[in-house]
């Protein structure tokens, strides 16, 4: 049996492998704390970026995440970008920084974003919010399983379920999804660390 890799998680579990995080994100960015020994501890920065339907400042949530990318890249850490009616600024944004690996948690997107995402050789989670966005799931079923991650994020339905329900998305088999998806953690979390 393979494992569950749960890439972003509210309720982490012993039973899965979820990296450790650390990060100021955006619905926070006017309390300005950024925990750079917690980062420097983390598996990766995260949750980060720009949230366009909340009503924090744009101008702030900018210079956090510049902040906080500027870290990961210093760092290098991968980063777990948060992305509300905010994707052109967010790929402009990212696109200034060197970083190990970018994961849009939670993609809610088109084909088009998607694909936009992949040529820079970023990853897509996907959660419970996917299967509610009929373009997401065309998203979910084009893209390459080398780009792919899942996730429960603040959902109480387990990662389990998520796995099956992407694979049948795609026609394929859950273990061929643990495969592929525990091959791209390893990219990112086991064989960089070495480079």
């Amino acid at each position: 049996m393979g494992l569950y890799i749960d890439i972003h998680t509210h309720s982490p579990s012993a039973a899965y492998p979820t990296p450790a995080s650390a990060g100021v994100h955006p619905w926070h960015a006017t309390s300005g704390l950024i925990d750079e020994a917690a980062m420097h501890s983390a598996d990766l920065i995260g949750e980060i970026g720009l949230d366009y339907a909340c009503n924090v400042d744009r101008e702030v949530q900018e210079h956090l995440f510049r902040e906080q990318l500027s870290i990961a890249q210093r760092l290098r850490k991968p980063v777990v970008v948060h992305c509300v009616r905010a994707f052109e600024p967010t790929m402009k944004t990212l696109s200034e920084y060197q970083l190990r690996a970018v994961i849009f948690h939670g993609f809610i997107g088109s084909v088009q974003q998607a694909e936009q995402a992949i040529k820079r050789g970023y990853y897509l989670s996907f959660g419970v919010g996917a299967f509610r966005s009929p373009r997401t799931l065309e998203a979910m079923r084009t893209i390459p399983l080398s780009r792919l991650f899942a996730e429960t994020d603040e959902s109480q339905i387990s990662i389990e379920k998520i796995y099956e329900m992407i694979a049948t998305e795609r026609k394929t088999e859950v273990a061929e999804l643990q495969t592929q998806i525990e091959n791209n953690y390893n990219e990112i979390f086991l064989q960089h660390n070495d480079r």
